[in-house]
């Protein structure tokens, strides 16, 4: 009898795919900035016709610029157009959006790395502690963004002051001509230290704000995460952020925008400002400035959320195909 031979095949084996990249599981700092930064470039391009008409307003009394004077918001508005072309309410847009792709996206896009590490050093996870961290968190990343974008936001406030005079041929001329004439320290770096005062307590008035008021209205119930708490948060932020920072944004753009010394120093203009025209000339365009800011807030705020929601998709898209088998 022949004898019989069995063959056990070989037991079959699943393939797994290799994991790769396991420990992404959120964007990068780099991805963060880039996503403030073009959400800022996207509010400005909306709302810059608000920001150089509030800054004519705030200059007005200096320079012979009472021309304005009375006309409010949307008269100041009309009578540049009307009387300069509806292109010099966009003078300055250029360096405007060079500076809020340094300036915003180091504010906004590093808020939340630089929060987050300030409550691991300091073990702080809720009550009026985190408001303290948020406060530390937002003044970091604002005066962090006033050393990489000061000199975008002097030729910004030259060139909307300016508007349609010829004063500079172009972007790079105004660069060259304030740093020719003016140098550094008293040209493009003018007005460093009350700007980096300004944006501290803007960057707290809008980014801690919006931060603790979305925080509260979900965490308290009364909305969930979405456009309308998005929208909400945004206009409590602009309001917040005007009201406190008027005083020294017009001494900023006074100071940026004056002759060489014709001040002696932030102080010595905001000291020769409320002895010339009074404590109100410090929220001299305030109606310009809520309206810009609180429209600003809201395209901002609304686009970098949209955005953050499609870089987050896209990045749990490749990390769940890591996962894949």
């Amino acid at each position: 009898m022949a004898a019989i031979t069995t063959t056990t095949a070989p037991p079959q084996t699943r393939t797994v795919r290799p994991i790769q990249n396991k420990q992404v599981v959120k964007p990068g700092l780099g991805v963060e900035l880039l996503t403030a930064g073009t959400a800022a470039c996207i509010a400005d391009l909306f709302t810059f016709p608000l920001d150089t008409t509030k800054v004519r307003l705030q200059v007005q009394g200096e320079g012979g610029s009472n021309a304005l004077q009375g006309r409010g918001v949307f008269g100041t508005l009309i009578h540049i157009a009307k009387n300069e072309g509806p292109s010099s309410l966009y003078s300055g847009i250029v360096p405007g959006l060079q500076r809020q792709m340094a300036f915003s996206a180091i504010r906004i896009g590093a808020y939340e790395s630089v929060k987050n590490k300030y409550m691991e050093m300091s073990g702080v996870t809720g009550g009026i502690q985190l408001m303290g961290v948020r406060i530390a968190a937002g003044v970091t990343t604002g005066t962090l963004a006033i050393l990489a974008a000061q000199p975008t936001d002097v030729v910004k406030v030259r060139m909307q002051a300016a508007g349609s005079s010829q004063q500079y041929k172009g972007v790079m001329d105004a660069y060259w001509t304030i740093g020719q004439k003016e140098g550094l320290k008293n040209g493009l770096y003018r007005g460093t230290f009350p700007n980096i005062a300004r944006n501290c307590i803007v960057n707290v008035g809008e980014t801690v704000v919006y931060d603790a008021a979305k925080d509260g209205f979900i965490s308290g119930g009364y909305m969930k995460e979405g456009i309308g708490c998005h929208f909400s948060s945004a206009v409590v932020a602009g309001v917040t952020a005007t009201l406190v920072a008027s005083p020294v944004d017009v001494v900023k753009t006074r100071f940026m925008n004056s002759p060489r010394g014709r001040y002696r120093g932030a102080l010595h203009c905001a000291q020769l400002t409320a002895k010339t025209e009074g404590w109100m000339a410090f929220y001299k365009g305030f109606n310009a400035s809520c309206l810009r800011l609180v429209s600003w807030n809201i395209v901002l705020w609304l686009s970098y959320e949209q955005i953050k929601l499609a870089v987050k998709s896209h990045y749990s898209k490749k990390a769940a195909e890591g996962y894949s088998i």
